[in-house]
Parts: C-alpha cells; sequence; structure tokens
C-alpha cells in the first residue's frame, strides 16, 4: 500500500498525546507507526465517545476555544445526530479540498453558483459556498425559499451553476412543470451533486440532465464527520476521484476487514490528512465503492477512482433470494423510463426473508400507460436475475425531498 508518509507522521504528530480520544485509541503508536498497524476507527465507538463526554466528544485535538465552526449530522443509527467541530485551520483544508471539486467541474471565476441547501446545521454546501466566493464567483443561497422561488431565482440571476442533491434536481424540474416555469430560461450548464448516489449512476445522471436541458452533472460525496473526500473525474463520467492530497483511501472487504484488490467491490475506509482539530483515522464509512484497476486516470491524475462513485452502503445492501440488491441498481433502472416520475421500494419480511415491492408514480402524460408496469418488471428482471412485483400509483401520491431521499421503506 503507497501512502504519504510523511503526511500521516504529520497527523499523528498533531493528534499524539494531545487528542483524548486518539491518545486512549491509538494507545502504544507513536508518529512513525505504518498505517495498517493502527485500528479502525468506527462511527458507533465516535456515537458512544460522544454520549460520554457531551457534547462534542473527546475527539478533539485543541483546546474549545480554537474551535470556531459546528456542524453536526443529520442523523445516526441511534437517532442521535454527531456534533463536529472545526478550527479555522481545519476549515480552510476543506475549503481546498472543494476548490479541487471547482477545478475538476470546469467552475471558475465569473460563474454565478446557486446553492439550493437550507444551510441548516449539517456540513451540506457550507464549505462549498465559502470555496466559491473564495474563487471568485457569484454566490447565491437559497435557504429558506420555496422551490418554486428556488426556480425563479436560479432563472433571474443567470445562475450558470446548480449545487444540489440528484434528488432536489429532479424536484426542482417537476415543480417547474406543476409551476408552469420554462426551464429553458435557465442558464444551468452544470449541476454538482452530492449527499447521495445519483450523480454516477448512469440513469439519473442522465435523467438530470435531459430534465435541465443538457446541463452536465456533476458528481463529489463527502460527509460531516470526515470532510469533502472526492471530485468527479473531468474526463470519464459516473467515476469519483478521492483527493489523494488530502486523504489515505483504503478499500477491504467489510466481513474479514481486508484489503480487496483493485476491480472489487469493498468498504471506503478514509484517513483524513488536515482536519487535525478533529481528526479520523482508517474510518469505515460503510460506503461501497470499487477501485479502478489502473493507477493513471486518463484525466492525468493518480488519485484513487471510483468506478461508478459510491455504489451503496453496507447497511443499505437487501439480499433478496440470494441476490444483493443495492438501492443505486435499483435508480439507475428506473430513471431509464422518462415514464417514471417518482417510485417508493417497500422491503417486507415474508417468511423472515426480505421482499421487494415498487410502487411508481407515472410522470405527466404517462399515466393512462398501462403497460408501463410490466415494461419496468421486465427491465428489473433482466438487470438483477429477480422478479420484483411493480404497481403503478396515481400521481402525485408519493413523497417529495428537497434533501436526501427516503425512497426505501421497512
Amino acid at each position: 500500500m503507497i501512502y504519504d508518509v510523511v503526511a500521516l507522521r504529520g497527523l499523528l504528530t498533531a493528534i499524539l498525546p494531545d487528542n483524548p480520544f486518539y491518545a486512549a485509541k491509538l494507545r502504544g503508536a507513536t508518529p512513525e507507526s505504518d498505517l495498517r498497524s493502527l485500528p479502525f476507527t468506527l462511527k458507533q465507538e465516535l456515537i458512544e465517545d460522544q454520549l460520554a463526554h457531551p457534547p462534542y466528544g473527546s475527539n478533539l485535538t485543541y483546546p474549545l476555544e480554537r474551535y470556531t465552526r459546528f456542524c453536526q449530522t443529520s442523523a445516526t443509527t441511534s437517532g442521535t445526530p454527531m456534533r463536529w467541530l472545526d478550527t479555522p485551520e481545519s476549515w480552510d483544508w476543506m475549503i481546498a479540498n472543494w476548490l479541487r471539486v471547482y477545478q475538476a467541474a470546469g467552475v471558475g471565476p465569473g460563474d454565478r453558483i446557486f446553492f439550493a441547501f437550507s444551510f441548516g446545521p449539517f456540513l451540506g454546501f457550507w464549505v462549498g459556498f465559502e470555496a466559491a466566493a473564495r474563487i471568485g464567483c457569484l454566490t447565491i443561497p437559497g435557504g429558506g425559499m420555496r422551490s418554486a422561488a428556488r426556480l425563479r431565482a436560479v432563472i433571474e440571476t443567470g445562475a450558470t451553476v446548480l449545487c444540489c442533491t440528484p434528488t432536489y434536481a429532479i424536484r426542482l424540474a417537476e415543480v417547474a412543470v406543476e409551476e408552469n416555469i420554462d426551464l429553458a430560461a435557465a442558464t444551468v450548464r452544470t449541476i454538482i451533486v452530492a449527499g447521495e448516489p445519483g450523480g454516477s449512476v448512469p440513469g439519473t445522471r442522465n435523467y438530470i440532465s435531459k430534465l435541465w436541458r443538457g446541463a452536465r452533472v456533476v458528481d463529489h460525496h463527502g460527509m460531516t464527520e470526515i470532510g469533502p473526500v472526492s471530485y468527479g473525474c473531468p474526463k470519464r463520467a459516473g467515476v469519483l476521484h478521492i483527493i489523494g492530497a488530502s486523504y489515505i483511501p483504503e478499500v477491504i472487504d467489510p466481513l474479514t476487514s481486508k484489503p480487496v484488490p483493485r476491480g472489487s467491490t469493498g468498504e471506503l475506509v478514509l484517513t483524513n490528512l488536515g482536519r487535525l482539530g478533529s481528526p479520523l483515522v482508517r474510518y469505515r464509512t460503510s460506503d461501497l465503492v470499487e477501485a479502478a484497476q489502473e493507477e493513471c486516470c486518463e484525466c492525468g491524475t493518480r488519485d484513487l477512482a471510483l468506478n461508478g462513485g459510491i455504489l451503496g452502503r453496507t447497511d443499505d445492501m437487501v439480499v433478496v433470494r440470494g441476490v444483493n440488491v443495492y438501492p443505486s441498481a435499483v435508480d439507475n433502472i428506473l430513471r431509464g423510463f422518462e415514464a417514471v416520475g417518482e417510485y417508493r421500494v417497500a422491503i417486507e419480511n415474508h417468511r423472515t426473508l426480505p421482499e421487494l415491492k415498487i410502487q411508481v408514480e407515472p410522470a405527466p402524460g404517462h399515466a393512462n400507460d398501462s403497460l408501463l408496469g410490466h415494461r419496468l418488471e421486465a427491465a428489473l428482471t433482466n438487470a438483477l436475475a429477480l422478479r420484483i412485483p411493480v404497481s403503478l400509483v396515481p400521481e402525485g401520491s408519493l413523497p417529495r425531498f428537497e434533501m436526501k431521499a427516503r425512497r426505501w421503506i421497512r
């Protein structure tokens, strides 16, 4: 495994012994320790640490007075959000990561970026907003606005870039139809999406691009607790690159914790090298990825390439009659049909075994397509080798989402 030994030593020197969480966790480690000799960090450990040391936990390298930024996750498996603090230096490190995202997306001075984002306490696009101002873009906040008002603002300000979740890009286009707002009047040429898989899913990416009159859809991903992680490859759609100067990535078998070869699917593990005030060492993200086999991408970088971006999460995969089913795979299939407006997947246990059922709301103009359900079932069977029943529901009956979608229910 090749990684920046000097950067890792700098990280370990900074956090040992001053960070209470890692001083205890990495007991016996030194700045010269090999990365793989260090234990993994689990989300549950962070949750338990914050419960034991409220309100921020003990993963703080410096005195509390050094921290100037507060964020928190939207939710955790325990239902309790994690709180995260940053120093000015750590915040600047994250801004630098977003500058890389913009550079790869071809965004620069003179662009007008609309952030269709609530600007709540979770990290979201906060860092992206400040990074955009730093490179000379006009930054347009869209918090506290209804979807129709956001659409009108996008058009009236001449926004050239839109930042939102994939789900919300679709929802905005839907609202445009409902409110008789002509998206042809918009000047958006690039849509940067994050928060959920979609930007690297071909069906979803193409669907969003079509709704937005050919705008280029660029993926990105990050996490409140780890920071902005990846940027969309400028040459290959559907590929994310880990920002190599900022992270040490690993891909492991989620069951054995052993490294998996390139080209195989595994869980992404990350060590962030510049967020010294609240670091994470060998953090198991639960994100499933496939590392590309080639070490140098055709775009010229050696930053680790992830084919298909984030494929899913270890806790999202459903095994149905022996077949691994990922939400992103279902989304890719359904979004390949322009007749699909919205959908919802129900996971039901039948004799203790999970089964899937899908409700589909036809797009406007397709409500009378009596064969749509049969065509969708056939496409799902061909792609997944599973028969998944599809039922059509009335237009407007399924929920809509402005941030992360919750289309899979149990």
